[in-house]
This record gives structure tokens, C-alpha cells and sequence, in this order.
């Protein structure tokens, strides 16, 4: 059974047995026993982006998906070269509906006219978003993308300055690429970073175990492959209640992906209950 020294987390090595109708602990059980396996409490340190205090303030974005292929968010981050002040660029689009990456691409430097390729081949292949989100930096910006995209018919939004969770969908997925286990930290050439990439993307999007989505992949989430998973899951779970019941307080229902997601949505307060 594939675990968590293979390159994959606790949640991922948890949701594959549970996948193949193994329940053999709860959730926090696993994590408790892999607590004690140092490798996995070493992760790299991620550099946070910092916004300019000075700059102007801007409208915060609000936006919501309820599917797919609806809402992408992109971003670029930075992966170390041997050679001080040069890192690689890897470009991403996420749906942030499926968590699902649909486009992506690693190059030497950071340029609008390498984003607007990414987009015309994602798109071509999934068809247009109604938005696309990212944060304030000049490929995101430039006059080239915003021409590309709403040529397309996209709406275009984008972070308030210096402020880090407007665009959390594509924070989280490079922090998922970054704290992989066996991640390599250094790449000797943007060729080896495109490979590494290359291999991670599909592993990603089809064999990943996406917490914020039930502990489904996103491609499960993306095509709506996750609801026979589901009846799977849930028939080992209840099976497991019902030789175990003393150990849940209730009956235990099996978690599904939301029904929405989004940026900045305004928080749902529960509905009072009357007499």
C-alpha cells in the first residue's frame, strides 16, 4: 500500500486505503503515528510574498465559483538554481473550483507574452473561464494578457495590494508542490525544473488527495468522478462504525467536496432555530 515515505503525505496515504474500502483509523490517528517519523516534519521554507505598503488601495476582490472551468487563479513562483540571485519561473493556473491545474509552464524569466501562450493552450483545451484572478505583478497586469484574455470574453481581477490572502488558491498549490516530500530544493537548469514539473502536474491533478476537497483529487473533483468514490468511502466508513461504535459519539457522515468556493466570500452565519 502505497504510504507516505513514497513521496505523499499522511492525508494522501490515509485517503488511497481509504479509496480501496480500508478503514483502519481515523484521520488524526494517522497523523498521530506519523508524528513520529522525522522526514516528515522537515519542510522547506517558503518565501512569502510581500505587497508595497505604499501602494494604492484597490477594491477587494469577491469572487465565487459553484463548478468548474467557471473562476482560475494564476501565479508564478520562484524555484532555487545553484547560483545565487537566479531562480526559474513556474507559471500556473489553477481552477479553483477542482483545484485542478490547467495550464502551466517553467521558464528562465518572468514575461507576459510566455502567460498569454500558457492561456491560449489552456483555454483551447478547457475552454474559457469567466475569470481569471491573480495578484499585481507586471505579467499579470500587462496590457498584453488583459488584450488575450477578455478577447476571450474573461473578466480579469486581481490582490489588493499587500494583501497575501486574496489569492490563496495559488499560494496553497505551490506550498503543496514545495512541501511534497522529496521535493528537490535546487535545479541545476530550467530543463530539470520543466521535468520535475512535468512528472508532478499529472500527479497532482490525478493522484493527489486535496484536503480542501474532501481528500479527493482534483480531477476527480473537476470531471465529478469523486461521487463513486464517495459511495466507496462511505460504505467503509459506516462498515467501520458499525463494528466500532464506541469509538465515535454519533453516527459519521463521509465529507464530499463544497458545493462553492471563492475569494473573500462573506462569511454564512447559522440559520437560528425557532420553537
Amino acid at each position: 500500500m502505497e504510504g507516505w515515505a513514497g513521496q505523499v503525505s499522511v492525508d494522501h496515504s490515509f485517503a488511497v486505503a481509504w479509496d480501496a474500502g480500508v478503514m483502519l483509523a481515523s484521520q488524526r490517528t494517522w497523523w498521530r503515528i506519523a508524528a513520529e517519523i522525522e522526514e516528515q516534519m522537515l519542510r522547506p521554507t517558503i518565501p512569502t510574498k510581500r505587497g508595497n505598503k505604499n501602494g494604492r488601495s484597490a477594491q477587494k476582490p469577491v469572487l465565487k465559483a459553484t463548478g468548474p472551468c467557471q473562476i482560475w487563479s494564476w501565479d508564478i513562483t520562484d524555484v532555487y538554481s545553484p547560483w545565487r540571485g537566479k531562480a526559474f519561473k513556474v507559471y500556473s493556473i489553477m481552477d479553483i473550483f477542482s483545484r485542478q491545474i490547467v495550464g502551466w509552464r517553467v521558464e528562465d524569466r518572468e514575461a507576459d507574452h510566455l502567460a498569454v501562450d500558457m492561456f491560449e493552450t489552456a483555454i483551447a483545451l478547457h475552454g474559457a473561464p469567466r475569470v481569471v484572478h491573480a495578484d499585481s505583478g507586471p505579467a499579470m497586469k500587462s496590457n498584453l494578457l488583459r488584450d488575450a484574455l477578455t478577447g476571450h470574453g474573461v473578466e480579469l481581477s486581481h490582490n489588493r495590494p499587500y494583501v497575501s490572502n486574496d489569492n490563496p488558491f495559488s499560494e496553497s498549490g505551490f506550498r503543496t508542490m514545495k512541501y511534497r516530500p522529496g521535493y528537490p530544493r535546487v535545479f541545476m537548469d530550467v530543463e530539470t525544473a520543466r521535468t520535475y514539473i512535468g512528472d508532478y502536474v499529472p500527479w497532482y491533478n490525478t493522484k493527489h488527495k486535496h484536503s480542501g476537497i474532501a481528500l479527493f483529487s482534483p480531477a476527480q473533483v473537476h470531471d465529478g468522478s469523486w461521487k463513486d468514490a464517495w459511495k466507496t468511502r462511505d460504505h467503509a466508513l459506516q462498515d467501520y462504525y458499525d463494528k466500532n461504535p464506541g469509538r465515535f459519539r454519533q453516527r459519521p457522515t463521509t465529507p464530499t467536496p463544497a458545493g462553492h468556493v471563492g475569494i473573500n466570500l462573506p462569511e454564512t452565519k447559522p440559520a437560528k432555530l425557532t420553537a
